[in-house]
């Protein structure tokens, strides 16, 4: 049930970076919210035109969404997952933005079924 969705106007890495970021954005949410990994959804895109501040310089944005409450857990998340971009991809942290979501249970289906 946890997402988290990477785009960014950079070049895609190679695949096997891509999958390792992923693989580590994958754990760190689940450790985050608790939840077991077996649920945590990962994406990347990358080479998307995009721009922050005006200009055309190396951007991201970044969706987390979860059925439940994240509250207080969002300032801590947003530490830690700009980090990883930046380190992993280069973008500055002030050049990301995180949008957290929650989602209600009925509003997220897996399985045939829904959450709620």
């Amino acid at each position: 049930m946890p997402l988290i969705k990477v785009q960014t106007s950079l070049p895609s890495p190679d695949k096997t970076q891509v999958e390792a970021m992923l693989k580590d954005l994958s754990s760190s949410l689940a450790a985050h919210l608790g939840k077991p990994e077996s649920y945590v959804m990962t994406a990347f895109e990358g080479n998307i035109p995009m721009t922050f501040g005006g200009t055309t310089e190396p951007v991201c944005y970044v969706e987390i969404k979860s059925v439940g409450t994240m509250g207080t857990k969002t300032k801590t998340m947003s530490e830690d997952f700009c980090s990883k971009i930046e380190s992993t991809l280069g973008v500055p942290k002030n050049r990301t933005y995180i949008e957290f979501a929650d989602a209600a249970g009925a509003m997220w289906g897996w399985n045939g079924k829904t959450f709620g």
